[in-house]
């Protein structure tokens, strides 16, 4: 009978970032919570229609006129605000650069 040999017990928060990376679900994931970041900042997301984020670059595209110049006035903030809560947010793996490097509204 041949025994398991016992390796280092590691941080569940340390195993499921390992998961993660080595499934190749960083980027998607990473996606997902920039679309996250963007809702709550913003506080319009019952006005995006699409989402897109590409090479530091989100593209956002509304359906009102109105909300997409008043989010244009405060696009520097925006911007801001989204690096803050990925920069919080722990699933969100970063490379310690700001991850939202440019705002485009449509």
């Amino acid at each position: 009978m041949s025994r398991v040999a016992r390796k280092t017990a590691l941080p569940l928060e340390e195993l499921i970032h390992e998961f993660v990376r080595t499934s190749r679900l960083t980027p998607g994931l990473n996606t997902r919570r920039i679309y996250a970041a963007w809702d709550t900042a913003s506080g319009a997301a019952r006005y995006t229609v699409r989402r897109y984020f590409r090479d530091g670059r989100l593209y956002i595209t509304v359906d009102s006129s109105v909300v997409r110049s008043q989010l244009s006035f405060q696009r520097e903030a925006l911007l801001e605000k989204v690096n803050a809560l990925l920069a919080q947010d722990e699933l969100f793996t970063g490379d310690g650069s700001p991850a939202v490097q440019e705002l485009i509204l449509k």
